[in-house]
């Protein structure tokens, strides 16, 4: 029996199937991601949750004459499958396949990239005013999620909507998740709605009737305003988008797809913003991620009969090892709080959650706000931590250095993610945060060459009273014994791992991969040491010296970028020292966009793995020694 999906080429087929054939075309759909999924891996109960959604959205739209923006970019897979993107479903987040993101690199039909929560509605607002300055016609439609809304950004961008009143079609979609279940007072107004009056087609209905009525109507329509402003505050506190000045329409049976048609097609006919709630169910036609939409936000290839993951290892991930510590500084101090984004899972803080519940804050997608409200804890006398993804944290960069830095506040940063990120793509890439830390006036930023050294780096950020930012990578950790008993470790001092005639100075998960590649230096008559940098600020200063030698090769080692990064400081150190007498060489990433791939792949294309920095090191090493032989020949 042929597939109803084989038929559909791009969004033109999709137009030609009855409603019957569109509810068996989300089936088939369903069918593929799940299976797609099992194998690669990727974000399951969100795009589960919008085939409908997506599915109503191209029969009645014509794009990509007609935009369409999604917030966040994960919930785009059925997109990507009926635009023309079918066959290179398979390679879903691998080398050189599809992006798991809208990727406006990768098809006409993505017309904005959305690895980040919270910016479709500015950029609908921004293309809505562009079409209407060039004398354009066509729809702009932002698939907005409901986790998206805690972002201030979102309600920066609905001020202006309202404001200005450009025809925008925000499509809410309404699952009461965003990674994690929504929290905040804005969720509980969304389920408010969801809950489901048909008041504005009572009042539409009402005003109609009123206006029949000669010469009393309008009288009446004036005392029926004021009433409702009345029953407003009463019975339906807020209506916040009618307010605003876009009209609201919902709650909409998300996966109806006849009930999604008939709704978009009157959106098209009304001038103005107008808002559309539709109620979905995250994971929708798969049990396992219906039942736990969380573990399968996410997830890691898995077996579809049962939904257990196909590859389990033993040991633990770096974000589990940083809860743990979380839980066991809580124990030991009633002051330390713990805050996160709208990740507790995804940065280990579940077991937190659990055991502290009275101190624990997850403030939703809010970067901005979780830093200040950090501040705030700070300065009531508390400890705060924190865990945020590094490629997240960029979004609050004025709150780090006004509201933190300045004032010298000590909040521990736990930057989960940091340096390079498998599957996600360039959006998720946590190889920024040093650049845009270490200069930061009173930040600390440290990160551990092990799980253990990560422990005591937490324990150790909540006693040097500054802002101190840890940063580790994704994935499983080495699987070293950890010590049961915490120290704090000297601030902003490195430790000798390998003595010898070179020196390796490398930052965080690069001091394992920097022992190998000296170790096979060695079996070649070439001494490195290696240190373990462990700050990126402030510098061991003292250390970075002492390995300064005329005519040595000195090597930085860093997983982020070079420009501005960890070696551009000891480069710089060595530099206002006047240590122009040796061998420089940063090791590390150049600045431009990462491909979708996984970890050790990227470090094999740029030369970040063992194999990688003792090939860097050799060459260097061999082109320096030459140098070196005809300077000693010369004197």
């Amino acid at each position: 029996m042929s597939k109803l999906l084989d038929r559909i080429k791009n969004p033109r087929d999709v137009k030609t199937l009855s409603v019957k054939e569109l509810n068996q075309l989300a089936t088939e759909i369903r069918a593929l991601i799940i299976e797609t999924v099992s194998r690669t891996g990727g974000h399951l109960s969100s795009n589960l949750g919008v085939v409908e959604i997506t599915l109503a959205l191209h029969y009645v739209f014509n794009t990509p004459v007609d935009k369409i923006i999604w917030d966040v970019g994960h919930q785009c897979y059925t997109h990507k499958i009926v635009t023309g993107r079918k066959e290179e479903f398979t390679g879903l987040r691998q080398l050189e396949g599809l992006s798991g993101f809208p990727s406006v690199e990768e098809s006409e039909f993505d017309v904005f990239n959305t690895g980040h929560a919270s910016t479709a509605l500015s950029a609908a607002l921004g293309m809505a005013v562009a079409r209407d300055r060039t004398n354009k016609d066509h729809e702009v439609i932002a698939v907005v999620g409901d986790g998206s809304m805690t972002a201030g950004v979102a309600w920066e961008a609905l001020n202006q909507i309202g404001h200005i009143r450009k025809k925008v079609i925000i499509i809410l979609n309404y699952n009461e998740m965003s990674i994690s279940p929504n929290v905040g007072a804005i969720s509980r107004y969304l389920g408010y709605l969801v809950s489901g009056q048909h008041y504005l087609r009572m009042k539409d209905h009402a005003k109609t009737m009123f206006k029949a009525i000669p010469a009393v109507g309008w009288p009446m329509i004036k005392v029926a305003r004021a009433v409702e402003e009345a029953m407003k505050k009463t019975f339906f506190p807020g209506l916040v988008f009618e307010e605003l000045g876009i009209r609201y329409i919902g709650p909409v049976h998300g996966h109806s797809l006849k009930s999604l048609i008939e709704v978009f097609e009157d959106a098209k006919k009304f001038d103005g913003p107008i808002l559309i709630l539709c109620v979905t169910k995250k994971g929708r036609g798969y049990r396992p991620a219906q039942a736990n939409p969380s573990s399968f936000h996410s997830t890691s290839p898995f077996e579809i009969s049962t939904g257990e993951p196909k590859n389990k290892d033993t040991h633990p991930t770096y974000s589990s090892i940083f809860g743990k510590t979380a839980v066991k500084v809580a124990k030991a101090d009633e002051k330390v709080v713990a805050i996160t984004a709208a990740m507790p899972a995804g940065t280990g803080l579940i077991e937190f959650s659990k055991i502290f519940p009275d101190r624990f804050y997850d403030v939703g997608i809010a970067e901005q706000h979780a830093v200040i409200f950090a501040s705030g804890m700070v300065l009531g006398g508390f400890k705060p931590i924190l865990a945020i993804y590094s490629t997240f944290l960029q979004r609050a960069y004025d709150q780090l250095y006004h509201d933190v830095c300045l004032m010298d506040i000590p909040i521990v940063f736990a930057l989960d993610r940091a340096g390079i990120v498998p599957d996600d793509g360039p959006t998720h890439q946590g190889i920024n945060d040093i650049v845009y830390l270490r200069h930061l006036p009173n930040m600390i930023v440290m990160s551990p060459k092990d799980e253990n050294e990560l422990q005591h780096m937490i324990h150790s950020a909540l006693s040097y009273g500054h802002p101190a930012a840890i940063r580790f990578p994704k994935g499983k950790t080495s699987g070293v014994p950890l010590d049961e008993k915490l120290k704090v470790l000297p601030l902003g001092k490195g430790e000798v791992l390998r003595e010898g005639e070179n020196v390796i100075f490398a930052f965080g998960n690069m001091v394992d991969s920097s022992i190998k590649a000296a170790e096979r230096l060695e079996k070649e008559g070439i001494s490195f040491a290696v240190v373990n940098a462990r700050f990126a600020s402030p510098l061991d200063e003292k250390l970075i010296l002492c390995f300064a030698r005329p005519g040595g090769v000195f090597v930085t080692a860093e997983e982020g970028v070079i420009a501005g990064g960890f070696g551009s400081a000891v480069r710089e150190v060595l530099d206002r020292e006047r240590k122009f007498d040796l061998y420089f060489k940063q090791i590390g990433l150049p600045v431009e966009i990462y491909p979708v791939a996984k970890v050790d792949q990227i470090k094999r294309m740029y030369d970040l793995d063992s194999d990688g920095i003792y090939k860097q090191v050799r060459r260097f090493y061999e082109i320096t020694g030459n140098n070196i032989q005809r300077r000693k020949r010369n004197k």
